[in-house]
């Protein structure tokens, strides 16, 4: 696996030690099976293809970022691993365990389900971006209505507001779900960015390593529902580089 890996457990910032700070995207939802780790992994995956230097985050006790990373091959883009929900030991220090490359342009942090109170609030106090995966059920708005409540809330949000945006996952458009989600969502002006397929793309891309991304021929239909939030991205990261 290129890069290297460090182990951490406790949802702190990594540390850089850098001129310039990374931007910090965060992949959260209290909702298990929304598909954090899809979102989070494709994200990596895309920034990289793009020259960035890359860091994966997993502080999901399934490990399932790190699974993913340590498929990965030598030949596509290099992403290096935090593997944050690992318990560390008594010879190094939890700053070291945390530290990333100093290059590093991009921190992708995937969050395990649950998280809450003070984790979350560390989180978001550390964060740039917040992107939010929903699967569109009626179980699942219910849910997310709450986590939404929960980050607005949230002390290291309110200390500094950052941008959030909604990635519906396996869903059809103009279904009921997907009608109550949006609507959901528009009476919180919070924007719902796209749509994204559950397809054997990303089932083959996870078994390797990769995102859709790193295909030679991508799937066009991937791509098109993967623009919107690359642009959103791009637009979000640039304003906050120049503030």
């Amino acid at each position: 696996m290129p890069g290297k890996k460090f182990d951490a457990i406790k949802p702190q910032t990594a540390r850089v030690v850098s001129h310039t700070e990374p931007k910090r995207i965060l992949i959260a939802n209290a909702k298990g099976g929304c598909g954090k780790t899809t979102l989070a992994t494709n994200t990596a995956a895309y920034f990289a293809s793009q020259g960035a230097k890359v860091v994966l985050i997993d502080h999901d006790p399934q490990g399932s970022s790190a699974q993913w990373l340590d498929a990965r091959s030598q030949n596509l883009p290099s992403i290096y691993s935090v593997a944050a929900y690992r318990k560390d030991d008594n010879h190094t220090t939890r700053s070291f365990q945390l530290m990333v490359p100093i290059d590093t342009t991009h921190i992708i942090i995937d969050t395990p389900a649950g998280v809450s109170g003070n984790v979350l609030s560390d989180h978001l106090r550390h964060c740039d971006l917040i992107l939010m995966p929903v699967v569109p059920s009626v179980i699942d708005i219910r849910a997310a209505t709450g986590f939404i409540k929960d980050v607005l809330l949230s002390p290291g949000f309110r200390i500094k507001p950052k941008p959030i945006a909604v990635i519906a996952n396996r869903v059809k458009r103009n279904t009921l779900g997907y009608n109550k989600l949006e609507a959901f969502l528009n009476s919180l002006n919070i924007p719902f960015i796209t749509t994204i397929r559950d397809t054997q793309q990303y089932v083959r891309a996870a078994e390797f390593g990769m995102g859709i991304f790193d295909f030679s021929q991508p799937n066009e239909k991937d791509r098109e529902e993967w623009q919107p939030l690359i642009n959103w991205l791009n637009i979000q990261l640039n304003n906050s580089k120049n503030n």
